[in-house]
């Protein structure tokens, strides 16, 4: 067990899946109202038209919310880790893991950007967070 759950694309997220591999943070624009979504929807979850794009966007934002895990899910995971809610730029919020800082030290607010790991060299690269 490596700690964290593998990922599974769909043809729906694999623009997004690919490019993680470019280390590169792609998400869903509406062609009609111009604003960005996430997570991956076949629809605009803004003004419901469903002619989508996939474009790159800045990879930073700020903590929205977060929580200090202490208690780790299996015994290959370290802690404590911490799970934000990270709102980009371009506005969507992403859930995600917050690394290369002291989990204590973390605030509401704070600036980030975005960080590509792979846990295994099997596995599929993974979104990260990182103090800006």
């Amino acid at each position: 067990m490596n700690g964290h759950p593998i990922a599974e694309p769909t043809p729906l997220t694999m623009p997004f899946w690919n490019g993680l591999e470019k280390r590169q943070l792609i998400i869903q624009r509406c062609n009609t109202c111009h604003r960005y979504q996430f997570y991956p929807r076949n629809f605009c979850i803004h003004c419901e038209s469903r002619v989508l794009t996939w474009e790159p966007v800045s990879s930073r934002g700020h903590i929205y919310s977060y929580t200090i895990t202490m208690r780790a899910p299996g015994p290959d995971v370290a802690v404590p880790y911490v799970v934000a809610i990270v709102e980009l730029e371009e506005g969507p919020r992403m859930l995600s893991n917050i690394v290369d800082c002291d989990p204590f030290q973390i605030e509401v607010g704070a600036a980030v950007v975005a960080d590509f790991r792979r846990e295994n060299p099997n596995e599929s690269m993974l979104l990260v967070f990182r103090p800006a």
